[in-house]
């Protein structure tokens, strides 16, 4: 099935063609306008007969889709790190809702708590199970190569900046990769609603809802980290951009 986000034209059997405003693959619903009417209709996948604009039908995928974007990122890191772009970084943490994580690239200095900011280069679950799409140009669905090819095309200066050696955060990345990839990705944070102190294994977080709890070996935290914790933050609007 060809992927779908809002902006693309639909078929319906009783409206004609129309345009979707608002997906949702968690749940199967989607909103749609047709011709001119003003207000959006809420379409159901599973029963409403959807369909492309070609006529191929839209199914609601029954295998839970992901709630997140981390573990599609994480091998885009890994195979950008791979092909020399080390000084890639990739810091996810939870909503204070706990109920999404959000997301951040980085590059130059791995500085956990002093994180160089582009636009494109941020973003949060909770806005990617309506819009499936990480922000830089990309199509929902696309592969890790597309992925970086889209991220070199929106950005190449902010690309270029990770061209360098960082040997122990890439190998600790390849080994956390490893492990955790395709169903988890792990949280540079302590676990929503612990209490003061981090714990002492990376929190590992499934990134869709069929998968089971993480039942592995305990993983290490990357380089650097405890020392970085040990530093005080420096607020800026980094710490607001997703309240």
């Amino acid at each position: 099935m060809k992927p779908i986000a809002p902006g693309t034209v639909i078929f319906h059997r009783y409206r004609g063609y129309g345009v979707l405003t608002a997906v949702n693959l968690l749940t199967g619903w989607v909103s749609a306008r047709f011709g001119s009417e003003q207000r959006s209709l809420d379409l159901n996948l599973s029963t409403d007969e959807v369909q492309h604009a070609d006529g191929e039908p839209i199914l609601f995928r029954h295998a839970a889709p992901d709630r997140m974007p981390h573990a599609r990122l994480m091998a885009m890191v890994r195979e950008l790190h791979r092909a020399g772009y080390q000084r890639l970084y990739l810091y996810s943490w939870p909503k204070p809702s706990g109920l999404h994580w959000r997301w951040h690239l980085f590059t130059s200095t791995r500085n956990w708590m002093h994180r160089p900011w582009r636009e494109g280069w941020y973003g949060s679950g909770g806005d990617y199970i309506f819009n499936p799409i990480m922000g830089w140009g990309d199509l929902p669905g696309a592969t890790t190569e597309e992925l970086i090819q889209a991220l070199a095309k929106f950005d190449p200066e902010g690309l270029a900046q990770a061209l360098g050696r960082d040997d122990d955060h890439t190998e600790w990345f390849e080994s956390i990769c490893e492990a955790l990839l395709p169903g988890y990705m792990y949280s540079l944070s302590k676990e929503h609603n612990s209490d003061k102190s981090f714990p002492e294994a990376l929190p590992i977080y499934p990134v869709r809802r069929s998968v089971p709890d993480y039942t592995g070996p305990a993983l290490p935290w990357p380089p650097g980290w405890k020392a970085k914790q040990r530093q005080a933050p420096v607020l800026s609007r980094s710490d607001y951009l997703f309240t």
